[in-house]
């Protein structure tokens, strides 16, 4: 697991008319709660966040913030955006319990796809009806990604929940709800030709 660090300042101002300052000043308000701590406001700078947030880690793994120089293990909870505006206006952080089991979605890479025996059939579509799933584990042990080896997929295939490889240490809790729960992630399904219109082809001959 790669560790990603995120900088913060705490701030003691709250309210709406704090956090527009805040906006103008190019900055996000954000809170920061959970464990045996006190829930703490803090701001972090709009243009590093930004960027940092168009990477997938940093919404399914485990973040170091540094607040005023001390670090604190974090996941990312919720994000609000502007709803026009490249412009992200509150965050959520929680902080994590290193001895305790975490729930996460976790993105999928599919892997192998366009040289599997499904990926060079023609007439064949592999479609992903999951691009993240949940997963449940404890800190040390929550992956970026989980990948998924389509190199073997044949026409007609399909890749359930209980078939990817997960890491050592991290399991689905969707598959202990029941057999109608382990969902397809992946289908290769054959596609069939549309029919021509009756007439159609007496009427090109005609002409």
């Amino acid at each position: 697991m790669s560790e990603h660090t995120i900088t913060a300042v705490g701030r003691v101002d709250a309210g709406k008319g704090a956090s527009r300052r805040l906006r103008r000043a190019g900055q996000i308000p954000a809170v920061v709660y959970g464990g045996s701590a006190e829930p703490v406001s803090i701001q972090l700078a709009h243009e590093k966040t930004w960027v940092a947030s168009q990477n997938e880690w940093f919404y399914s793994s485990i973040l170091n913030l540094e607040i005023d120089g001390k670090a604190e293990k974090v996941l990312l909870r919720d994000m609000q955006r502007h709803p026009y505006k490249q412009v992200i206006m509150h965050l959520d952080f929680m902080r994590v319990d290193e001895n305790a089991a975490i729930r996460v979605n976790v993105p999928l890479h599919f892997l192998n796809q366009d040289t599997s025996p499904a990926g060079k059939a023609s007439g064949v579509v592999v479609s992903h009806n999951l691009n993240e799933i949940g997963v449940s584990c404890l800190p040390k042990d929550l992956p970026e990604f989980i990948e998924v080896d389509l190199a073997g997929l044949n026409p007609g295939d399909i890749v359930h929940l209980s078939e990817l490889k997960l890491p050592a240490g991290v399991e689905i809790p969707e598959l202990k709800l029941g057999k109608e729960h382990d969902v397809a992630v992946v289908t290769a399904s054959y596609v069939q030709a549309e029919p021509e219109p009756e007439g159609e082809g007496a009427e090109g001959e005609g002409a």
